[in-house]
């Protein structure tokens, strides 16, 4: 303890935290927050912030105080710093008479599940996300009210919400106990914020709702958070009286926390949740030349095999980096990835284990999801009536990953708010006057079912799933899941599962790493590890992306990639390179991402006819012999209206003349439906065809 404190039986708080502003040192010779004052005036700044371990260091009687009788500790802290900038800098002093001492990292983090009435009129710490946020009001601080009868002028301090009058004039000839009259160039304001902070997701238990609590924010601490973000917030837990539907008030009381000071916690602060040891755990494994292997095998255990489809989660948990071009577009760095399968195949179960896995991985389900829960919504006060902007599920896993499942199973009109976010990785709104851009830098991992139980491989894509083409073609990466029998397959993996349910033990594999540890690994990576492209890689990606294109030079064959997957290609490598740990994604890098991409085309993006890769299945829903097809159909029914002066066509002579030209009866009812559904061909009349 410094000696600046003297012990007396009457603790005298203001001088207290004067001596401490004064003569707390770091080092000899260097007084910390004597510099932090004079840099207040410098910066222009009304807020110093105290770190709650040199209070301890100092006198832990503050630290007490503090907790136990924060409203009066806070206010003789900022009267305290207003005294040493009397000193420091009269002139700042003078021209800004309000000061407020912040106090931030305190140890003791309370659970926002819980706050109880112990801990009413106490400093509190919360962690969480801000789901909402009301525009900046600016509140009374210091009221000057006339008298309206002798014109005397009366101050009267606004410490509560209400706007509270004088209870009589202060000239003693005056009995005024009435008209008084606000006069507000001459009161003084600050500003005013209310913000709801919920709990975060990961730490939400299952089957529970998210708790949340409002938060009040003053001063030059608002809006420097906004919703969507995870902060840290530090103040006082005041009661707040409830109020009945007939207006009567309770004696039911709920809490409301008076915000001293936010921190936002960015990405890269997760990062200290690491310790030496595990750095170094983390250090060392990243120099096995089989971490790769190691963390693909590490990922979902439980589950048999999927070698692709795990080696490409991995890739997404450590994702790629994300650019700023020169002209000021972004590129994104995060990984999207669309499994569509059969029953029991277990793509709930692997999107569930990447939430848990995942640093703010948030998990939900396309039958329970609306486009207002998955972006953002503009919602009511019903206290107030004022419209506040709450968060979506895209915008709560920010800098995370979010699972998906069902999303076949989504309102076409709800999953078109995904675009915005799954390309330009941010959600706008536009309602009720509010106009806003929140970050939803996500990486997306969604589930969908094929639309007629399994997925049938002599298909396309996009006949196999209902999901527009708008949507699948934002997907870096789609697997399907097939459960076929496969003897070999089939007894490998009725041994594992077997294997789980006999063994007792909990010890893992020496191939696999703790989930625990290979969190730590994905958080420490993404903080720490930048990645770039070598040259080598480089001309690996440009040889492959020019070669696959060459292949549609022939009128054959249809063009088998596109721009999108030369950028999914970027990601992918450097993804590889920063699990482990490297700064350059090799020329080995670039061909093992190459061949995961191969084995998603020749999956998905595969056109029977042609007996090639066809990227037109997966961009635009159907493959170039099926448009040649189409635009043949088209020409035919053209030809037919012709030949009966623009005249309708019966139905059924279509059908007719198109057999008789190679076209399939089937194929040609299929289209015939599609192309009225897209207004390209009406009915006029029943069973009569034409064009529009």
């Amino acid at each position: 303890m410094n000696e600046g404190v003297t012990i007396s039986e009457i603790f005298d708080i203001q001088s207290a935290f004067e001596s401490f502003l004064k003569s707390f040192q770091v080092k000899k010779g260097e007084f910390k927050y004597r510099e932090l004052v004079r840099q207040m005036a410098l910066r222009n700044q009304r807020s110093l912030y105290v770190n709650f371990d040199d209070l301890l260091i100092y006198d832990k009687r503050l630290v007490e105080h503090l907790h136990l009788d924060p409203a009066k500790t806070i206010e003789s802290a900022s009267r305290a710093l207003l005294s040493v900038m009397k000193v420091e800098d009269p002139e700042y002093a003078r021209l800004n008479p309000r000061l407020n001492v912040r106090f931030k990292d305190s140890p003791d983090i309370l659970p926002l599940r819980q706050v109880r009435a112990e801990h009413i009129n106490r400093f509190v710490r919360i962690d969480g996300i801000l789901t909402r946020m009301s525009q900046v009001k600016h509140k009374l601080v210091n009221a000057v009210f006339e008298c309206q009868i002798c014109h005397e002028r009366i101050a009267v301090e606004q410490r509560e919400l209400n706007l509270v009058k004088p209870s009589r004039c202060a000239n003693a000839r005056c009995r005024n106990t009435v008209a008084f009259k606000l006069i507000f160039e001459k009161s003084s304001y600050i500003d005013w914020q209310k913000a709801v902070l919920q709990e975060k997701p990961e730490e939400l238990p299952p089957g529970e709702l998210p708790r949340s609590i409002e938060v009040i924010i003053t001063d030059d601490i608002v809006d420097i958070a906004r919703p969507g973000d995870r902060v840290s917030i530090a103040g006082i837990l005041k009661p707040r009286v409830e109020v009945s539907a007939k207006g009567l008030r309770l004696s039911i009381l709920s809490s409301i926390l008076e915000a001293n000071c936010i921190e936002v916690q960015q990405k890269d602060l997760i990062n200290l949740e690491i310790t030496q040891e595990d750095i170094a755990k983390i250090r060392e494994l990243s120099r096995d030349p089989m971490i790769v292997s190691k963390i693909k095998a590490s990922i979902a255990p439980s589950i048999y095999g999927y070698d692709d489809i795990k080696e490409a989660i991995a890739y997404m948990l450590f994702g790629g980096e994300p650019k700023i071009l020169p002209d000021g577009v972004r590129t994104r760095g995060d990984i999207n990835i669309l499994l569509i399968g059969d029953p029991g195949t277990a793509k709930s179960q692997l999107l569930r284990y990447v939430a848990q896995l995942a640093p703010r991985g948030l998990y939900t389900s396309g039958k329970g999801t609306t486009a207002a829960g998955l972006t953002a919504t503009v919602i009511r006060d019903k206290s107030t009536g004022e419209f506040y902007l709450e968060a979506g599920a895209l915008v709560l896993s920010d800098g995370g990953i979010s699972c998906i499942d069902e999303i076949d199973k989504m309102d076409e009109k709800d999953r078109v708010a995904m675009h915005e976010a799954m390309e330009q990785q941010t959600i706008s709104i536009a309602k009720a006057g509010i106009v806003a851009t929140l970050n939803a830098r996500a990486a997306i991992l969604a589930a969908a079912n094929p639309i007629l139980g399994r997925y049938q491989p002599n298909r396309s894509l996009r006949e196999n799933t209902n999901l527009p083409v708008t949507i699948l073609s934002r997907f870096d990466l789609i697997f399907p899941l097939r459960d076929e029998p496969e003897p070999e397959r089939d007894e490998a993996m009725a041994s594992h599962i077997l294997m789980l349910h006999q063994k007792t033990d909990s010890s893992l594999p020496p191939e696999i790493i703790p989930t625990e540890l290979l969190r730590k690994y994905i958080i420490y990576a993404k903080a720490n590890v930048r990645p770039r492209l070598s040259d080598e890689a480089k001309e690996k990606i440009k040889e492959f992306f020019l070669s696959m294109r060459a292949q549609a030079l022939s009128e054959q064959l249809p063009i088998p990639i596109s721009p999108r997957q030369l950028e999914s290609l970027v990601r992918l490598a450097e993804a590889r390179a920063k699990i482990r740990l490297s700064s350059i994604a090799t020329r080995e890098d670039s061909e093992a991402v190459i061949r995961l991409l191969m084995s998603f085309l020749t999956k998905v993006g595969f056109d029977e006819s042609r007996k090639a890769i066809d990227i037109d299945t997966i961009m635009i829903g159907v493959s170039r012999s099926q448009r040649e097809e189409l635009q043949r159909l088209l020409d035919l029914i053209s030809t037919m209206q012709s030949e009966v002066d623009g005249n309708p066509i019966d139905e059924e002579k279509i059908y007719e003349r198109a057999e008789a030209e190679g076209f399939n009866r089937r194929f040609v009812e299929k289209t015939i439906h599609q192309l009225k559904e897209q207004g390209i061909l009406y009915s006029p009349f029943p069973r009569k065809i034409a064009r529009v």
